[in-house]
């Protein structure tokens, strides 16, 4: 007797082993999404400090310089390859640990420590990057067409918390997206008790992202109510904002694209500043921490799953319209690499 693909069951069901539908992986064909990464925290990164950093296949380099504003490079040096993130910052260039080469803030190399002129093409390869929200971004395409987005409430009246989740995890950043549509997860992985049913027509839906407004209570409808509007943008963040615990609160789960199938997730999560009262204080760091709480319990959800997920959608129901619209937006986002002459 041989065993055929499609076998029988007692009800005359059979089984078929279903045709599956693969996303294009990061790195795959050398080819990344044009999407905004957050690639360090702020506080990583003070004035006249540079750090090195894995991005996409390679290694970038982050510094500070004199004017407060962080800039963000290929890291090895066109010289003979060292390292720029092991420099340092002298008269407000990164300058190369080995031989001393310095190079601006656009990338172009000023000086040798020989005192050689130096070489018309000595350049490292500039990102477009930006700082929003306690991270440094850097935006992996020729040029940014389209932007990070604002809350309601502006930046600068918002308390920020800024962290870490580790260990990075062996998924790219999308797959970690593809949790937002999905409502099945939402329900029965993160026990959020809302109504889905219509929920897929009030989606906002943009040729770079996905929002709605959920109203949810957490623990399977036993725990405290959230009110807020969330979002995925691009393939490399999560945002929300609304009211959870009584106030306004702001969360917004980052991923930084380390290597092909290896994300590591950076929490921002905010409330509005404290009045500068004792009372107040303790609010914010009362949210702070019912926020970070939240984010872990949700990572910590997750990490088994996505330690050990092949994500591929096979067999869907209706359930999982908004999930399939997003995939189908992974499938066909833009996809470039244009510092790969340069960071490798």
């Amino acid at each position: 007797m041989t065993m055929s693909a499609a076998i029988e069951s007692p009800s005359g069901r059979k089984r078929v082993r279903p045709k599956r539908k693969p996303i294009p992986a990061e790195g795959e064909n050398g080819l990344f999404t044009e999407s905004w990464f957050p690639v360090c925290l702020s506080k990583e990164v003070p004035k006249g400090k540079v750090i090195g950093r894995p991005f996409l296949d390679g290694r970038i380099a982050i510094y500070r310089p004199d004017d407060g504003i962080p800039r963000v490079f290929s890291a090895y040096c066109p010289h003979v390859g060292a390292d720029l993130g092991a420099g340092k910052v002298v008269d407000g260039r990164i300058q190369c640990p080995f031989h001393h080469w310095e190079f601006n803030t656009d990338g172009w190399c000023e000086k040798t420590g020989i005192g050689d002129p130096p070489p018309k093409t000595a350049c490292l390869y500039k990102f477009h990057s930006v700082e929003k929200f306690g991270f440094v971004w850097a935006f992996n395409g020729a040029e940014p067409w389209w932007e990070i987005p604002d809350y309601p409430v502006p930046e600068d009246e918002i308390a920020f918390l800024v962290d870490y989740d580790v260990p990075s995890m062996p998924i790219d950043p999308w797959v970690t997206c593809a949790n937002t549509p999905d409502w099945q997860h939402l329900k029965v992985v993160h026990r959020m008790d809302f109504d889905h049913e219509k929920l897929f027509d009030e989606i906002e839906w943009t040729d770079h992202s996905m929002e709605y407004d959920i109203a949810a209570k957490l623990e399977h409808g036993e725990g405290p109510p959230l009110n807020a509007r969330i979002g995925i943008f691009g393939t490399s963040f999560f945002r929300l904002h609304g009211e959870f615990a009584g106030q306004w609160i702001s969360a917004l789960t980052g991923f930084h694209l380390q290597a092909p199938g290896r994300t590591q997730v950076y929490y921002s999560l905010g409330t509005r500043k404290s009045d500068g009262t004792p009372e107040d204080d303790a609010r914010v760091a009362m949210a702070h921490t019912l926020l970070f709480q939240l984010a872990k319990s949700i990572v910590t959800d997750d990490r088994p799953i996505l330690h050990t997920l092949k994500y591929a959608p096979g067999v869907m129901t209706p359930t999982d319209r908004a999930l399939n619209k997003y995939l189908a937006m992974v499938r066909d986002f833009p996809r470039s690499h244009e510092s790969a002459d340069f960071i490798k």
